[in-house]
């Protein structure tokens, strides 16, 4: 394996696993918070959704679905506190724009030789991600982080543990 294959890997697997996170849940268990003031699964999926294509704007040729103005304001960091369940998808419309929104990323990420990654990245989160491979490893990252949050409110719901 390269560092490619190696970065695309992580990628493919982290979606794997969101979705296996969401296999038995329903559109309401989505909605459900493991405490006041913390974000339910839909959520954190859109924002996901929308971190995934902020995230990588550095990876070239890269190109996400367009999102809607309203995706973009319900599940935006303005809206965290908010326990409203107004604007909210489906797991299944949810699960397609995430797949859609990874096969984008891992389509540029293929496109591109090894020595990329070293590249230098720009942006806010160039301080915690230097270079594009390690930008790729946080997208990678963030998405795992969400579903230690998806495993409290499984646990809540009284969902068999995975892991």
């Amino acid at each position: 394996m390269n560092a490619i294959e190696i970065t695309a890997s992580t990628l493919e697997s982290t979606g794997q696993m969101l979705s296996m996170f969401l296999s038995d849940l329903s559109d309401a268990d989505l909605l459900v918070c493991p405490v006041e003031g913390a974000n339910h699964i839909a959520w954190q999926i859109g924002h996901l959704i929308s971190s995934e294509r902020m995230t990588v704007n550095n990876l070239p040729d890269v190109s996400y679905p367009i999102l809607t103005p309203e995706f973009e304001a319900t599940h935006s960091r303005d809206s965290t506190t908010k326990q409203s369940h107004a604007g909210f998808l489906t797991k299944a419309q949810y699960l397609k724009m995430m797949e859609e929104s990874r096969l984008a990323t891992l389509t540029a990420l293929r496109k591109l030789k090894d020595a990329d990654l070293d590249k230098p990245t720009v942006g806010r989160l160039a301080a915690k991600a230097p270079t594009l491979g390690k930008l790729l490893l946080l997208c990678s990252n963030h998405t795992l982080l969400h579903m230690g949050q998806f495993s409290v409110i499984r646990r809540k719901l009284g969902k068999p543990v995975l892991f």
